[in-house]
């Protein structure tokens, strides 16, 4: 193959629709995307909100979305909490919702038919050798070897492609989210964001999603992980929160790119995409927008001939480094308890919210 992509999420679907047409390229997923789960056991860990950002680089890249992949409720407001200084705020911000299995079926059915496409297939280890990469893949208890003059990964936050191509380059801060999808109270149309020093220094969330309500939390890895959620869902109880029993948890580790140096787009023959490179919201760990920006990119740099590809897409992500940063700085008023009591108590940009 001229170019493997490990991963079809948005970042890797995306490349192979936009280059699938110029090279022989390879797609991989170890998730089995080519059927519809029939249970939450096959669901991929993530909030299922396409922001404002996001939407825009969909709109650049021709796409709308079918109404298959939409949820309900639609959701235009974000509710800021401080569980810590008793502040809520309401924001407008329209974010789509919805079924995140779905959309990421949606984005690989609109891949071209010359890309091979492998899901359920693991990739086990990368090889250099002179001039390409032998990629080991388990799928279905058998191995298989292949060869690629250019190897991308797009493998999310424990990305396999960074950890033994490129183990040398320093990774973001790493946090480990856990959800829970329990039965639902209907009077929640909005997304919360929730700050709690007591239970992590980055955020939670809570999102309803059709007869569920999604409670979320992005926590240390190493700091009693479990005994911190449920601590969290104990806090919102105490706060009005009426939910019932749960009917899935499910997990995934999510990046923090607190310095620009962190993130690495790859290097000799090596591109990584989306959170496997590290291009994520250190602010709000909003990462869809960045998947597609990265993918498009790359594409672009891979336009006119592969050869010196890696110096292009570097040069082209400047504005994505420029966005990780300004995003800290962001950060610094969110996540600092000083700072954010003064944005919330300032009302700046909040909206009063009429019940009847």
């Amino acid at each position: 193959y001229d170019i493997a992509i490990i991963g079809a999420g948005p970042a890797g679907a995306t490349l192979a629709r936009l280059i699938g047409e110029s090279y022989r390229v390879l797609l991989v997923d170890k998730r089995n995307l080519t059927e519809r789960p029939d249970s939450f056991s096959s669901r991929k860990c993530c909030g299922g909100l396409l922001a404002p950002d996001a939407q825009r680089m969909l709109s650049k890249l021709g796409l709308g979305l079918p109404k298959s992949v939409l949820e309900e409720p639609q959701l235009f407001v974000v509710k800021a909490v401080d569980m810590e200084q008793g502040l809520e705020r309401y924001y407008q911000r329209h974010y789509i919702n919805m079924n995140r299995q779905e959309f990421d079926r949606w984005l690989l059915s609109l891949v071209p038919s010359g890309v091979e496409i492998r899901t359920n297939c693991r990739l086990k280890s990368v090889v250099p050798e002179d001039s390409s990469f032998k990629l080991i893949f388990v799928q279905d208890s058998k191995t298989y070897v292949e060869r690629s003059k250019i190897l991308v990964g797009a493998d999310g936050a424990t990305s396999k492609v960074r950890l033994q191509a490129l183990s040398r380059i320093s990774f973001p801060k790493k946090y480990f989210a856990i959800q829970e999808w329990v039965e639902g109270d209907k009077n929640f149309p909005y997304f919360t964001s929730l700050f709690d020093r007591e239970i992590t220094d980055y955020y939670c969330w809570t999102i309803p999603k059709g007869d569920y309500l999604i409670i979320g939390a992005a926590l240390h890895p190493k700091q009693k992980t479990s005994e911190k959620f449920n601590r969290l869902k104990s806090k919102l109880r105490h706060r009005g929160f009426e939910f019932g029993k749960t009917v899935w948890r499910e997990g995934a580790f999510i990046l923090r790119p607190v310095k620009t140096r962190q993130v690495s787009t790859g290097k000799k023959g090596i591109a990584l995409l989306g959170e496997a490179a590290g291009w994520i919201s250190p602010s709000s760990a909003e990462g869809l927008s960045y998947a597609f920006k990265s993918a498009l990119f790359l594409a672009e740099a891979l336009r006119t001939k592969p050869d010196g590809f890696e110096k292009r897409y570097y040069e082209k992500t400047k504005e994505l480094r420029r966005n990780i940063f300004l995003k800290n700085l962001k950060s610094h008023f969110i996540f600092n308890p000083t700072l954010r009591k003064t944005v919330m108590r300032s009302n700046l940009r909040s909206m009063q919210m009429y019940q009847p």
